[in-house]
Parts: C-alpha cells; structure tokens; sequence
C-alpha cells in the first residue's frame, strides 16, 4: 500500500512540475513573430508592405489550420519571406506558439 501511495505521490509530483516548465505561446510569439504578425495577429503597415504574403491570424484563416499546419510552417517555412523556426522553437515551443495563434484568432474582432 506505501509502494502505491509512494508512486503516486511521484507521478503527482512530475506531472505539476511538467506543467510548471510547459511552453509558453505567448512569450514566444511576443518574442519571435510579433514583429512581422503583430502583437494581435493583425500585420503592422510596414510589414504588409514589406511582406506581400504575410498572413493575417484572424477567425476565417485560422479556421482552415491545425495547429499540426502551424507548427509544419515554423519548422520548415512557407515562402522566401518566412524562414523556418526550427533552430530558434522546440517543437514544444512550436505546439505552444499553434496553440496561441489560435487563441488569438478566436478573441480578434471581425
């Protein structure tokens, strides 16, 4: 019964420090794609036109994405403009990063 109880109290125990040390999708967005996606997933002007492609991360767009599609473009790129992530996001950072991009399509204004 104290094997049982010893186990459990472990397993309780990696899993809240696992939580603790999760990604977090919003520092790493405000880090590394706020500049170009905006801090809302709405492009500033000068990225527009710098970067006829970029995308904006609204309801509409994001609908049509997994956040499996998301991390596929931050690890391999999508076009001359937006280079792949791979060597700056682990691939938990990239999930946590789909995950808010997300997030921000859901709470954006039409």
């Amino acid at each position: 019964m104290r094997k049982i109880a010893l186990v459990g109290a472990l397993a309780i125990a990696f899993a809240s420090r696992a939580a603790a040390q999760a990604a977090d999708g919003k520092a790493l967005y405000d880090e590394l794609c706020k500049k170009c996606h905006g801090a809302l997933g709405t492009p500033p002007k000068t990225m527009q036109a710098k970067f006829e492609k970029i995308k904006k991360f609204d309801a509409e767009y994001m609908a049509k994405r997994t956040d499996d599609s998301v991390v596929k473009v931050l690890t391999k790129g999508k076009n001359e403009d937006m280079k792949s992530f791979k060597e700056k996001m682990k691939p938990d950072e990239m999930a946590a990063v789909a995950k808010y991009v997300h997030e921000l399509a859901a709470k954006a204004k039409p």
